[in-house]
């Protein structure tokens, strides 16, 4: 069974798209339908951050420029270099 990735602006469901370890969450968004805002695509500007809800979406390390140790505490992931492994839910809002 394949792995899917939600998209939710609080309890709305956005859309959905299946995961292919590969693609990132703003290239999953596009295939869902959904718009997730982006500026830089690099990881550096913080435009595209989206909180985590369920499921994996690893960091790098060092953690890009565009997220800190307190954003990551609180599920913060970059959609634009985000790529999900497995069931993934995730809020269009940021937790800030």
């Amino acid at each position: 069974m394949p792995f899917v990735v939600r998209f939710f602006k609080g309890n709305l469901l956005l859309g959905s798209a299946h995961v292919d370890m590969k693609s990132t969450l703003i290239e999953l968004a596009e295939e869902a339908g959904v718009k997730i805002p982006t500026n830089c695509t690099s990881g550096t500007c913080g435009t595209c951050m989206v909180k985590l809800l369920e499921g994996e979406v690893p960091l790098t390390d060092p953690l890009p420029s565009g997220l800190d140790e307190y954003l990551v505490e609180q599920c913060a992931r970059l959609s634009c270099i985000g790529i999900p492994i497995g069931e993934t839910s995730v809020d269009l809002t940021p937790p800030l």
